[in-house]
């Protein structure tokens, strides 16, 4: 009896499968050739006995520059004057390295300058109340 096994993989609504496969299958998918953003990736395997299976994973493709924006958020509600930075990050291979610009400047978290305080805190706290003259004798 022939293998009747077939995988055909498809991106997007497209009615003509971009690879067809018998399983297993390991293959490399180039994303150069994809435009950015939002894409699906269905499978459809035939069995032996010919049933069909179907499976969707969406995914995103993302070639270009990282963009990265501290100021405003999505669906954020601003007024007045909004001060926004921008940066992208491109993936580029160079031999050089420049230091400006490689990172996006954001503040401190709260979470963070709370942790500190804590510790200074409980340091002023530990010396208070340990705090014993006699114990602090000169040797002169």
């Amino acid at each position: 009896m022939e293998d009747q096994r077939i995988i055909k993989v498809f991106l997007d609504e497209e009615t003509v499968p971009f690879g067809e496969f018998k399983p297993p299958v390991k293959f490399t998918m180039d994303t150069t050739k994809i435009p950015d953003g939002q894409h699906k990736l269905k499978i459809v395997a035939k069995s032996s006995n010919g049933v069909e299976g179907v499976k969707t994973i969406p995914f995103e493709v993302r070639n270009g520059p990282e963009i990265a924006v501290v100021g405003l958020r999505k669906n954020e509600v601003v007024d007045t004057q909004v001060s926004i930075t921008i940066n992208a990050y491109g993936s580029e291979i160079e031999d050089q390295f420049i230091i400006k610009g490689s990172e996006t400047p954001k503040a401190i978290p709260a979470w963070v300058w709370a942790l500190v305080i804590s510790f200074v805190a409980f340091g002023l706290f530990y010396l208070i109340m340990n705090w014993n003259p006699d114990l602090y004798k000169s040797f002169f």
